[in-house]
């Protein structure tokens, strides 16, 4: 009687280990590039550089002067441009790389030789993102801002 306990606890244990089994590739097959197209469709996220493509600004403050004259493009093949533009000095700063996307589109990640910025998308805004991937907030917040130019 014990061995017949003993093996209906181990085929149950085998039969729970083939159902988890299942349903780890059923996880697997939602996350594909597809399904996270549609999500981001579903969503109102944007995963696709045409939609946000163009030209953004923003002055960034900055502690030694009045502030950094930022200008991004966003290219339609998920490359981009960033220029920084240090007011009232001589200094410039250009780079560019390409685009990887987070949050089902929510999220553009911008990576260059010198460049590793994320920015949250918006209607013709990204919002800069501080180091722990949140929109910056307090008295400044507006200044973290990249408007889309005409």
């Amino acid at each position: 009687m014990r061995n017949l306990i003993g093996l209906a606890v181990i085929c149950a244990s085998f039969v729970s280990c083939v159902d988890m089994s299942s349903s780890s590739s059923d996880a697997v097959a939602e996350t594909t590039p597809a399904a996270t197209e549609n999500e981001a469709a579903t969503t109102g996220g944007s995963q696709k550089s045409t939609d946000i493509a163009g030209t953004y600004e923003a002055t960034i403050p900055c502690a030694d002067c009045p502030g950094i004259k930022t200008t991004i493009v966003i290219n339609n093949d998920e490359t981009f441009r960033i220029t920084s533009e240090y007011l009232d000095r001589d200094s410039k700063i250009e780079d560019n790389g390409k685009l990887m996307w987070h949050d089902n589109g929510a999220v553009l990640h911008l990576k260059g030789k010198d460049t590793d910025l994320k920015l949250k998308v918006g209607d013709d805004e990204l919002f800069h993102l501080d180091q722990d991937g949140k929109v910056i907030e307090g008295d400044l917040a507006d200044k973290y801002i990249y408007k889309k130019k005409a």
